[in-house]
């Protein structure tokens, strides 16, 4: 569990990364409209920002119940209060509302792109042409109302999990598998890899452990 002490400069930073499973959510069709475990497929990503530890994540839709899932998971895996930021996904601020009532400083920041463009460009990554703060609870610092932390684990997550890699045919057939890499992942990273930037692994920076764990020590833990 990751603490927060009352009135401890900790920020969490929160997005969703796009998968699928089988094939792209638009491709189901009137023969898999129902299949949940198929289509399109979002995990859900909370990190703190100075220790690059991933607290909490989870594999779902992009709906109102997977979003309450996950801040719930959120909720679970820390103590105290902190400031949150998440992106401008709609169903983000009744969940943390929800789950964490008044004891929590949260803002939304809501990043509006260009329009899409065609041919291999629109493989690329839209450009952002405003970005608009919108504080939600609590008594916020401004200046750490960002997500650019997470979204780089966002770009982690791709370059290191095949399967969520663009244009791949790599992509996960079963809904298990993906959600068994993702696991494998996160573990690796929190606890096995060394940051470049802290030359710890993030669990040795969270106090969590004391040494980088080996490979061996993450599959019998």
């Amino acid at each position: 569990m990751a603490q927060a002490e009352p009135g401890e400069n900790v920020r969490r930073h929160v997005q969703r990364v796009w998968g699928f499973v089988g094939m792209k959510e638009k491709a189901k069709g009137n023969l898999y409209k129902n299949e949940d475990t198929l289509g399109d497929a979002y995990t859900y990503v909370a990190l703190e920002r100075n220790s690059k530890l991933i607290l909490a994540w989870h594999l779902g839709k992009r709906n109102r119940q997977d979003t309450l899932a996950f801040i719930l998971k959120l909720r679970n895996a820390t103590e105290g209060r902190f400031q949150v930021t998440t992106d401008g996904w709609p169903s983000y601020p009744d969940a943390v509302e929800r789950v964490f009532g008044s004891e929590i400083d949260y803002a939304q920041l809501v990043k509006v792109y260009s329009a899409s463009r065609d041919g291999e460009q629109r493989y690329s990554p839209a450009e952002v042409v405003d970005v608009e703060v919108v504080p939600r609870a609590g008594m916020l610092d401004f200046e750490r109302i960002c997500t650019s932390h997470v979204a780089r684990q966002n770009l982690t997550m791709r370059m290191q999990i095949r399967r969520l890699t663009r244009l791949t045919n790599a992509f996960s057939k079963k809904w298990e598998n993906l959600q068994a890499a993702i696991a494998l992942h996160f573990a690796y990273y929190n606890y096995c890899r060394v940051h470049q930037s802290l030359r710890v692994t993030p669990a040795m920076e969270a106090g969590l452990t004391d040494h980088v764990w080996t490979i061996a020590e993450l599959l019998v833990a």
